[in-house]
């Protein structure tokens, strides 16, 4: 049989018992499935699909937030041979409709009936649905005329009941390494999504080898909360667990995870860089309001953590003077702040899906909070580059994985060779051909460079590159990261393609701003607000000393409304889409252009 993410699941199930696989938060407690159970559930669900009529190579698709019912019918799609697909909830009807249409999904499970109503709305367009489930404690309502069959989850379960559970496992030992196993429709920054062909080997291969890396065992705890349709949270909340046989809590909510992270603490625990931003400026602003006593000891103490921290990343332990301060820093300041927002316990913190800051990751590493950066996308199932522990440098993104192959191509493109690089997109072997050679390498789309210890650093993306009018090119991410460094500032995009130079939209990390106009006795609008400017003003400066003149900024604005996903700014991710920041903040960009001579 081969080795499979299915596979694996039932082995554990026999293997742990009923020892807890998740746990959901039930009327304030926390309450266990144990991997018996978990086994089952998936075994019963796979049943159900089949008794459905789900067919070897088909698709099904899920529109909800993380959830056991997600993770139950994902296992469920490719235990019966097929192939689950996964729907952000905040995806539009009209999106939700092209990726349901393009999978061709018969079935869709959905979290609630406001999800429901997207695909209500598009019915008519969506003639091969011919199922759709309801997670647990949703209300389903009357079925549409000629619109699909409704059912509750209990009642999808319950179909499965004839069916016998041999069938389950013989469509298991048939699965190939080769065979699709999962669509991952990108949250793309630029046009319709297209959906990467994970197969059985790139979730198998790529769990074992980051749950080594990341040290996930059976005692590990995570904290599911990351939207389940990107394949880090899957990694995270799936594949790895199910590898390990570890213990996944799912979240209430995305508002509750301050608090459930304060009630699971982690052992490992994954953040998109606007997460690690938001403790960020928390931690931060708490500290720089300290005062007297408290002040000089946080400001020793991060002293102190640097220089571990640094001896850290190059596999060293402090000794002599050093152990003793920090032992001392770790009771009066480090341990108190981790016990704080619930990372005391995690051996493991990880930031990827898109570029963090420097500064960011130093801070942390200042107050021991020592955060992984890692480098991948979803056509190598994750994984490209990571920092391990041991062997970090802070402002890169790590070292290639093992068995993994990275090099960088003429043009400077990062190009990745291994058994998680994936199969091609789905149904569109035109951009196929463009992404993934013939001789297995996939082409990232990604800028970088090794330094002379072989730690990779990214550069740019090919296609954000400024063309100046004086044609020179440009890579805007490095100029943003420098103004990022402003604690005012929340997000930058750099403006310039077939301009004569460089300006800036900015915009502002809503807290931090607050608490400083506060310091300076100001009021008003933060965007326009003089003393606001000036501290930006600040960090424009700084950038611009460091950069040769064509890449310098000239001016800069500060929007008023933020970036959003339902406005088509940000990606489900948070990444920016920057033709849509062009086309929705024209008049802020030419505002920077108008009636100068020079432009």
């Amino acid at each position: 049989m081969v080795d499979t993410i299915p596979k694996r699941l039932f082995e554990q199930a026999k293997a742990r018992g009923s020892a807890p696989a998740y746990l959901v938060k039930q009327g304030g407690v926390w309450k266990a499935t144990s991997w018996t159970d978990y086994g089952n559930e998936v075994s019963r669900a796979t049943r159900a699909l089949i008794a459905l009529g789900f067919e070897k190579g088909q698709r099904v698709c899920i529109l909800g937030f993380n959830r056991p019912e997600w993770v139950v019918l994902d296992l469920a799609a490719m235990s019966a041979g097929g192939a689950p697909a996964g729907i952000y909830t905040t995806c539009s009807p009209d999106e939700v409709q092209y990726i349901v249409s393009h999978a061709e999904a018969p079935l869709v499970l959905v979290e609630s009936e406001a999800q429901w109503q997207k695909l209500e709305k598009k019915k008519s367009e969506l003639p091969l649905v011919r199922f759709v489930v309801f997670m647990r404690g949703a209300t389903v309502p009357k079925k549409p005329d000629g619109g699909p069959t409704l059912l509750s989850w209990d009642d999808f379960l319950a179909r499965g009941d004839s069916t016998s559970e041999k069938e389950v496992f013989e469509r298991i030992e048939q699965l190939e390494a080769n065979g699709l196993a999962t669509l991952i429709y990108t949250s793309g920054t630029t046009g319709p999504p297209k959906a990467v062909m994970l197969t059985h080997e790139n979730l198998a291969w790529t769990s074992s080898v980051l749950g080594k890396l990341a040290r996930i065992e059976s005692g590990s705890r995570t904290l599911s909360y990351l939207p389940l349709s990107h394949i880090a949270e899957q990694v995270t909340t799936i594949h790895g667990p199910v590898t390990a046989g570890s213990c996944v809590y799912f979240a209430e909510s995305i508002d509750k995870i301050a608090d459930n992270l304060k009630e699971v603490r982690p052992t490992l625990f994954f953040g998109v860089p606007r997460i690690w931003e938001k403790f960020y400026a928390a931690i931060d602003g708490k500290m720089r309001a300290a005062t007297g006593a408290k002040a000089r000891i946080a400001q020793w103490a991060r002293g102190v953590g640097t220089r571990v921290s640094q001896l850290r990343c190059e596999g060293k332990e402090p000794s002599g003077l050093l152990a003793l301060e920090y032992k001392a820093a770790n009771r009066l300041v480090f341990a108190p702040l981790k016990d704080a927002i619930g990372l005391d316990q995690a051996t493991c913190l990880v930031s990827g899906a898109a570029p963090i800051g420097k500064e960011v990751l130093a801070f942390f590493a200042s107050v021991d909070v020592f955060v992984q950066e890692i480098y991948g996308q979803s056509e190598d199932t994750g994984p490209t580059s990571f920092n391990l522990m041991g062997r970090t440098r802070v402002g890169s993104v790590g070292v290639p994985i093992p068995g993994c192959t990275v090099k960088i191509a003429e043009d400077g493109e990062i190009l990745v060779k291994g058994p998680n690089v994936f199969a091609g997109y789905f149904k569109d072997e035109a951009a196929t051909r463009e992404t993934r050679s013939a001789d297995g390498w996939l082409h990232s789309g990604d800028l970088g460079q090794f330094d002379v210890d072989g730690f990779l650093h990214i550069t740019g993306r090919k296609k954000e590159i400024i063309i100046t009018a004086g044609g020179k090119n440009i890579t805007p991410k490095n100029i943003e990261e420098m103004i990022k460094t402003c604690r005012l500032v929340g997000e930058v995009v750099v403006i310039g393609d077939r301009r004569k130079y460089l300006t800036a939209l900015v915009w502002l990390e809503p807290d931090a701003t607050k608490k400083f106009m506060s310091e300076h006795g100001s009021s008003g609008a933060p965007e326009t607000n003089v003393d606001v400017r000036s501290e930006i003003q600040k960090a424009v400066n700084a950038a611009n000393d460091k950069l040769a003149r064509v890449e310098q900024v000239k001016k800069f604005a500060v929007c008023a409304r933020p970036l959003g996903i339902d406005t088509g700014e940000l990606t489900p991710t948070l990444k920016v889409k920057r033709s849509k920041v062009s086309k929705n903040f024209e008049k802020d960009i030419e505002s920077m252009y108008e009636g100068d001579s020079s432009e």
